[in-house]
């Protein structure tokens, strides 16, 4: 470890393969972004909705020397045809991996997303790399067990079909006054009969349905104000 505490950590969660990056590169970005949506609202504007957070990225830009120097911030230093394979390894047999920067509290659970490198003006004993990382979430799916019990066909009666429901992108008919937004702020003009699209449902709301034309929102409206075109 450097005398700074400062060292990146690459250990393979399957085989246990440790790397310890040897030159610490000038900056280290990690990303954090969140899928948020905008939408557009009567009377207002463009409004945004917050998301859930997506998965964490990481950049490290560096390289890896032939020879031993100050800039080199491991006591076990590799040649670099060792470090690439190392990598590349961890990256054919898709296994996760840690990484931990000491001194820090950044430890993240993650894959290789991708591994670049290059001779540096030609120079086979120093090459120079981006590595890409992001973050590994844990998940899992359900098998359904459940099995359909056979039932016997009974002779019944035929029902009325019934009225296919109101949903995002249903063309409708609108008789009603249209709103700003889903709890009937900033009443506004009166449609009656108007042929119109459904933009965005709100269940619970007094105005649940917004609708519009061409994906172009204009208001709210109750749902007994709309019906299937």
């Amino acid at each position: 470890m450097p005398m700074n505490g400062y060292a990146i950590y690459i250990t393979d969660q399957t085989s246990g393969t440790q790397i310890e990056l040897p030159v610490n590169p000038a900056q280290v970005e990690l990303s954090y972004e969140t899928d948020d949506k905008s939408e557009t609202v009567i009377n207002l504007g463009e409004v945004n909705t917050v998301g859930h957070l997506k998965l964490t990225s990481l950049t490290i830009e560096s390289f890896f020397p032939e020879f031993d120097g100050h800039y080199v911030s491991t006591d076990d230093l590799q040649s670099p045809e060792d470090y690439i394979e190392d990598i590349k390894d961890i990256q054919e047999e898709q296994h996760k991996v840690r990484v931990v920067i000491s001194g820090t509290k950044i430890s993240l659970l993650m894959t290789i997303a991708k591994f670049t490198y290059s001779m540096r003006n030609g120079n086979t004993s120093e090459y120079i790399y981006t590595l890409e990382l992001k973050q590994y979430r844990k998940f899992s799916y359900k098998k359904n067990q459940k099995k359909l019990k056979k039932k016997t066909k009974k002779k019944t009666k035929k029902r009325s079909t019934p009225a296919k429901k109101i949903s995002i992108g249903s063309k409708v008919k609108v008789s009603g006054r249209l709103h700003a937004d889903s709890y009937g702020q900033g009443a506004g003009m009166y449609e009656k009969n108007a042929e119109r699209e459904v933009i965005y449902i709100a269940p619970g709301r007094e105005y649940p349905v917004c609708v519009g034309i061409n994906g172009v929102a204009r208001g709210w409206v109750k749902m007994s104000e709309v019906k299937r075109a």
